[in-house]
């Protein structure tokens, strides 16, 4: 899809590219931006490679205001998203604590299989599933 970004770009040119740069920078800013263990470094590259095209192909101005209208439009919708779990934790306390005890529980897997593979001998005792139990609440 980057590829495919990157050809049309070039294929519209200087003038007919420019009311569709936020949407084409759209996903090349979520990937720069992204910061997931097993993300892929080509796509990274690739992306970055666009930008500048991007960059060398509309100039520097275009460029900065629409990658910028694309950086605040990504922060608000991130603050948004903050805003509706922090209102979700007050209006369904239920669910919020349900999240919590799934996270905690995460957590000490995570440190289990991290502690495992860092010393091979040692077995760390793991929670034996039952989905009703693990589905109820503790008090």
């Amino acid at each position: 899809i980057f590829k495919f970004l990157g050809a049309i770009s070039v294929d519209l040119g200087q003038h007919r590219i420019k009311p569709y740069l936020p949407t084409i920078l759209t996903p090349l800013y979520r990937e720069l931006n992204s910061n997931y263990a097993e993300q892929d470094p080509t796509l990274k590259n690739l992306s970055q490679e666009i930008i500048e095209l991007l960059k060398k192909l509309v100039g520097l101005e275009a460029f900065s205001l629409a990658f910028s209208s694309v950086q605040k439009q990504a922060n608000q919708k991130r603050a948004m998203r903050k805003k509706q779990r922090a209102l979700q934790t007050v209006a369904n306390p239920d669910i919020a604590a349900r999240r919590k005890l799934k996270r905690h529980k995460n957590k000490a897997e995570t440190r289990k299989r991290k502690i495992e593979s860092l010393r091979p001998m040692y077995k760390a005792k793991r929670h034996r599933s039952n989905a009703l139990k693990d589905l109820a609440m503790v008090e």
